[in-house]
Parts: structure tokens; sequence; C-alpha cells
């Protein structure tokens, strides 16, 4: 019997915004104890794009290095996966295709479905190599988080974009054939097309990511999917890095099962570690990033343990509304570069901190397609928003640049 070839992600880069909001001057600002955004929700800092980023800019902005080094042969399908989208018809990976130079006979289209977006467009995409094992897949996750000012949501917000190869034979992740899956329509969290921000009911929310994620845990269980047990580390979709400590307490409760819950800062809580607070380090800078959240996580795992080849990463998607997945995958020998961490954290630290009278002005702008506009330059990226003319937004190289 043939075994089959493995199939899963080949490379993964990261990008985000130019500017950085720091929560501990927003809590200042809304007379609010740090720790609660600190100990509360996990979370340090949240990225902001500039007047020229949006979701496009990010996407190719993490897509330019992984195809630097890995090329563009055998990619014949980009597949852009956000809830921030920039048009009802044309999607984003359009422009991105652009930008980056993609050849034309490239196939383009976008996922939606809230934060879990990135593992649908995953599935597709090892569908597709599956069926043509010589070609590749480029996936972009990339989403701006936008809360009303002075709402609950408004510290979770962030911004960000991950870039993933998914290939046969790849070089970091195998992605094992069977998932768990869970399905359920509830209105926890959702962004009417009349709204530049999303509606959330948290609590709501809270409880619908726990059912669905042992909802997903069950089908995954029910699929021959391995024991608890069996898997080494587990990461999570993060909209908050608390939340990650939530679900790994509930799925441990849950199954009987002792594991670490604790969080950079807090005191060791005991049980076995399966590196949930290195996967939240990335996370707790970018603040929420939908799509790019649990892929994110991810990138943190892999950039900052350098133990874990052959070993099995559980990671569970959820997206509000809700769709929900636990997915498996096996570490590649090799995955380990000691020069990615220290990279994203430079991005990280290059971004300009936003005062808050700033950072609300920037906050209340909003673009309307029925009137022409030339962005400012104010991002260092290679890619830019440039404005809209004729209601078509518009994008460009800076190397291109007039």
């Amino acid at each position: 019997m043939t075994t089959p070839t493995p199939i899963g992600i080949h490379d993964l880069e990261l990008a985000t915004t130019h500017y950085v909001v720091t929560l501990d001057d927003l809590a200042s600002h809304n007379g609010t104890d740090p720790a609660k955004y600190r100990l509360g929700l996990g979370q340090d800092q949240m990225s902001f794009p500039a007047p020229d980023e949006d979701i496009i800019t990010m996407g190719a902005a993490a897509a330019a290095p992984l195809l630097e080094r890995n090329g563009t042969e055998g990619i014949r399908t980009l597949i852009f996966a956000t809830e921030s989208g920039v048009d009802q018809s044309k999607a984003a990976g359009v422009s991105a295709h652009r930008l980056l130079g993609l050849p034309s006979d490239v196939r383009v289209v976008e996922f939606k479905q809230a934060c879990y977006g990135g593992t649908a467009a995953l599935q597709a995409a090892i569908g597709m190599v599956s069926r043509t094992p010589n070609e590749r897949v480029l996936i972009i996750s990339s989403d701006v988080a936008r809360y009303e000012l002075d709402s609950p949501g408004e510290p979770t917000q962030g911004a960000g974009a991950v870039a993933m190869l998914v290939s046969a034979s790849p070089a970091l992740l195998e992605i094992e054939p069977i998932a768990g899956l869970f399905t359920d329509d509830v209105d926890d969290f959702w962004r009417p097309n009349d709204s530049s921000t999303a509606v959330v009911d948290g609590a709501l929310s809270v409880s619908a990511y726990l059912d669905a994620l042992t909802g997903a845990w069950d089908n995954l269980q029910a699929q021959g999917g391995p024991a608890l047990d069996e898997i080494d580390r587990l990461l999570y979709h993060q909209p908050f890095t608390k939340m990650a400590k939530k679900g790994q307490a509930h799925l441990a409760a849950y199954v009987g099962s002792e594991l670490d819950v604790t969080l950079p800062g807090e005191a060791a809580s005991g049980g076995r570690d399966t590196g949930l607070a290195l996967g939240t380090l990335y996370n707790r800078r970018l603040g929420n990033t939908y799509t790019a959240s649990l892929f994110a996580g991810l990138a943190s795992l892999l950039h900052q343990d350098d133990s874990l080849e052959g070993k099995r990463i559980g990671l569970f998607s959820y997206g509000s509304g809700s769709v929900s997945e636990f997915i498996t995958a096996t570490v590649q020998p090799g995955y380990f570069d000691s020069s990615r961490a220290a990279r994203f954290y430079a991005e990280l630290d290059a971004r300009v901190p936003l005062d808050i009278d700033h950072y609300r002005e920037l906050h209340a702008t909003e673009l309307s397609s029925a009137t022409d506009v030339v962005t400012p330059r104010v991002s260092t990226s290679q890619y830019r928003f440039a404005g809209i003319s004729g209601q078509a937004r518009q994008y460009e190289r800076v190397d291109q640049a007039a």
C-alpha cells in the first residue's frame, strides 16, 4: 500500500502595522485599572493601521518574504482569508496578487467566516495540493479588528497578517487528515454590511467559544483523532490571550486531564506544559488579528520552542457565528530557525506609538468610496493603500510610486 504524501504548511510569515497603541495608555485615558487589560485580558498592546495601511498592504507585506525564500513556481492558487473585506465583490487577494508580482495563471478567491476563515483556507489548500501534488497554494490571512470607541471590545482590537505556503512534503508542519468540526447558528459577534465596527455580545461569545471547543473536540474523537495525552502542544484562537487560558482550562476539565494554564507573568499552575504561554507571546502584542490569530500563535510557538521536532500540535480554530475546527499537525525535522523570533520582535518594536488623542482621531476617520482621496504616506512598508479614485481603492509598491 502506497503511503500518502504528507501535505501541510511549508513556510509561514507575519506582518503588522506601522502604529501601536499601548493598553496602559488606553487604560489611563479610560480611568481603568491597567491590570484589567494586562491580566484580565492578557493583552499589552494592539497594532493599529496608518491611513495608508489595510488588510491588503499587511497581507502583501507578510507574503513577500515568504515568496522571496520559496519563489513562485507551482503557485496556482491564492486564497485571501479575512473578515475585514474592503469590497463586496472583488477579492482582496486580486490586489495583493498584483502587488506581489504573481503570474497571471493563478486563481484568486476570498474566504469569509469570521476568525475561522484562515483554517477553511488551509483545508481547501490541502485538498488542492492532494489533487495536484506539484502545485502549491499561497494563503494570506489578514484582518483589522475594530470596535466602537469606549466600548468593552475596544481594548481587544488589533491588526496583522499571516502568509502561509501549503505544499506536499512541507518543511514546517504536516497537517493530519482527521479533523473535528462544530457549527452552531449563534449571534455572539457579527458586523452588519452597514457598520464599520463589529457587534459583540461578550458573555455569549465566551460561552459559544467554549461550547464550540468541546463540540469540535468530541467530533475529533468520534472521527478517530488522537487522545489529549497524544497531543504535545495546544494552540487556540486568541481574540485576547486570556481566552486561550479559558479554553485550555475548559478542555482539561472536560477531558479530565491536568494541563498547565499559565500565561506569561502568572504564577505556575502546575499540570502538563502544552506550550500555552509561548503560543500567546505575539498575540499579546498584536491584539486580535481575527483570521490570522491562530496562526500568529503557531508562529510564536514554532519560533521560540526548539524542541518540537516530531511532536504533535493541536490547533483549535473558532469563528464567531459560529464555525469551529480542531485539527492536529506534526512538526517536521529542521523546522526551527533561531532568527525568526528576533526578526518579528524587531518588527513589533519598530511600530510607532500612538498617543490616545491621535488614535481616536484616526479611529473616527472613515473613507467613503464616493469621494476621491489620496492617503498620506505614513507607513514604511513597501506596500501602500494610496487612496480612492473613481470609487476604486488604489494600491502601490513604494519602489514603483511616482
